[in-house]
């Protein structure tokens, strides 16, 4: 198949899922896959965007917004968020997700503050960019796999896809569309040829080559080109590690580490994880295994799929 076809395919389908999941907002990181709905749907309606960041942490995700904001001349909304507004937003993120894991309590929080501020707005219900990264091999650890592994690890993928955004959508009574897994865009995403997705130019290997090629052109080329970042990233949410680093001692936490593992059996890695587990533990309670077949997660006793890598209660991996 040529690529201008594939292109032109891929265009289509994107413009007919976005006019399917229209709303009154988009979740804009300034990534490929946000500004690609950005520049689709700004021809629907007069969409709001919203882009949030931890106010110290250099947040790149803020100007690529900026700038695709600017070229769509969409109403933009900013919010800068504070160490007090972070730190009281993870019980209702840990609540919502049954989740310590630090990575997803990481990159959700941010989605979370952005869905609460749409709320705060009026803003009934808001698009995301989820589900193009599994879609089109945008996850850098899937470049150096041989065809046969990528296959298999997309299939996987393809499987037990999870977005946060929207059970905390749900919490907050926000809906949240996902036009990349509108079902005619999956099923062709899913059957392109994995060459299409992942490719080498120059010193650079590429993920989601075929969308960045798709809309090559017709979004600013710094964001068609962008470097994939993970939300925790782009948002600043990832300096919460070292934060909260800071608020647990080094005798605080080596006590807590082996009374969890001794009275609850769950193994806690840093102090980060022992935050989010104390909060875990008080509003949810000790994680524990509910089948009396089946696998579960050896550091934290949850049960888990049979196929699963990791564990999405603490975040264990590999298991």
């Amino acid at each position: 198949m040529e690529i201008e076809e594939v292109c032109a395919k891929l265009r289509s389908l994107l413009k007919e899922a976005v006019s399917r999941n229209m709303s009154e907002g988009l979740l804009l990181s300034g990534g490929l896959d946000t500004s690609i709905l950005a520049y689709l749907a700004s021809v629907h309606n007069r969409l709001k965007a919203l882009t949030v960041a931890f106010d110290v942490a250099p947040a790149p995700d803020v100007e690529y917004a900026k700038l695709m904001a600017k070229s769509l001349n969409l109403e933009h909304i900013i919010h800068l968020f504070n160490e007090y507004e972070l730190l009281n937003s993870i019980p209702m993120v840990i609540k919502t997700l049954k989740s310590f894991d630090p990575m997803e309590i990481r990159n959700s929080v941010s989605i979370f503050i952005a869905l609460r501020l749409a709320k705060e707005k009026g803003i009934k219900s808001v698009m995301t960019g989820d589900g193009s990264d599994e879609l089109f091999a945008g996850y850098s650890f899937l470049f150096d796999l041989k065809k046969e592994q990528l296959d298999a690890e997309l299939r996987r993928m393809w499987e037990s896809m999870f977005f946060s955004s929207i059970p905390l959508g749900k919490a907050l009574g926000v809906d949240v569309k996902t036009p990349f897994l509108d079902l005619e865009l999956k099923s062709y995403a899913m059957s392109l040829d994995p060459q299409y997705k992942i490719k080498k130019e120059g010193h650079q290997t590429w993920g989601k080559w075929i969308l960045r090629k798709t809309f090559d052109g017709l979004l600013p080329e710094a964001i068609v080109w962008r470097v994939k970042m993970p939300i925790e990233y782009g948002s600043g949410t990832n300096l919460l590690t070292n934060l909260l680093e800071k608020r647990i001692n080094d005798f605080e936490f080596d006590e807590k580490k082996r009374r969890y593992l001794e009275e609850d059996k769950v193994i806690i890695r840093d102090k980060e994880q022992l935050w989010y587990y104390e909060i875990y533990r008080k509003i949810i309670g000790i994680p524990r295994r509910t089948k009396h077949s089946g696998k579960n997660c050896p550091f934290c006793n949850s049960d888990v799929n049979e196929n699963a890598k990791y564990c999405r209660v603490c975040g264990a991996y590999p298991i």
